[in-house]
């Protein structure tokens, strides 16, 4: 296999100009490519993986040394041979976890929508927003919008209150000091006022978006527990808000939270831990 010069930092777009994005995106690609090398073979040796990608074995070590420093690959003592680190296994145990919500949530999200003939989604915790992972249609729904892998603000939906209000301190800290954007009249963008919602969200044990996110949209949701009796995830049921005015959206929280407590129950939930 022929090898490149090296990294390639100083490659250009074909216009002329200097470009670093093809040079990020090869490199990128690469370490997706070492990873599936060593995940492949077990264990391999710099000059291996070297041949592998086609590069020098200066630029194979430097990418090796980045992998390991986030935890990616590690290498096997004095024989210098590299293998996949604990990093990939805590990544895979991410989306392990959250594909097994997903199908023992989607029963759950089919049941309540029917109940509530509201469009039902269960959603998580990702990054600085959450992210849906199951959606069912209830049997008064005029749209069939997909949710499903959509990222939304955590302040502007009563999903994404959930999460917050149940969040580490520090990092709901750190959230609170960033701009919250602004959505609707009605959203949410001051942190003194958010956080004032969010203790109100864990002492009533719900949280509601009244057009916060779009007009005429309405929302509640309440918390799903995991196992180690924290929160995992938030089940939210929305509609237009001709047809889910502020009273039904709150007379149907028991509706969610009964749903909320047996997908919790699945998970390994103890009722009691929280």
């Amino acid at each position: 296999m022929a090898r490149s010069d090296g990294d390639g930092d100083g490659s250009t777009d074909g216009t002329g100009t200097g470009s670093r994005e093809p040079a990020l995106v090869r490199s990128v690609d690469r370490a997706v490519t070492a990873l599936e090398v060593v995940a492949a073979r077990g264990e391999v040796g710099i000059t291996e993986l070297a041949e592998e990608l086609g590069v020098h074995k200066s630029t194979a070590s430097r990418l090796v040394a980045a992998l390991a420093r986030r935890g990616m690959l590690e290498q096997q003592g004095d024989r210098g041979r590299i293998s996949l680190g604990f990093g990939v296994v805590r990544l895979a145990a991410s989306a392990t976890g959250r594909m097994d919500l997903a199908r023992l949530g989607q029963p759950t999200c089919q049941q309540l929508a029917e109940e509530v003939g509201e469009t039902v989604n269960l959603a998580v915790h990702d990054g600085e927003a959450a992210i849906n992972v199951a959606q069912e249609f209830g049997t008064s729904s005029v749209t069939t919008r997909n949710w499903v892998g959509r990222r939304t603000p955590l302040h502007a939906t009563s999903a994404g209150k959930v999460l917050l209000a149940y969040m580490g301190d520090a990092e709901r800290r750190a959230f609170l000091r960033r701009r919250l954007p602004r959505y609707t009249d009605a959203t949410i963008t001051e942190a003194g006022a958010l956080r004032t919602e969010l203790a109100r969200v864990v002492d009533e044990g719900h949280a509601r978006s009244f057009e916060e996110l779009e007009v005429g949209l309405h929302a509640v949701a309440v918390p799903v527990w995991g196992q180690g009796g924290d929160v995992v995830a938030a089940l939210s049921a929305a509609g237009p808000s001709y047809r889910l005015p502020r009273r039904r959206a709150r007379a149907i929280v028991p509706d969610l939270r009964a749903a909320a407590e047996d997908l919790s129950t699945r998970l390994g939930w103890i009722s009691g831990t929280d």
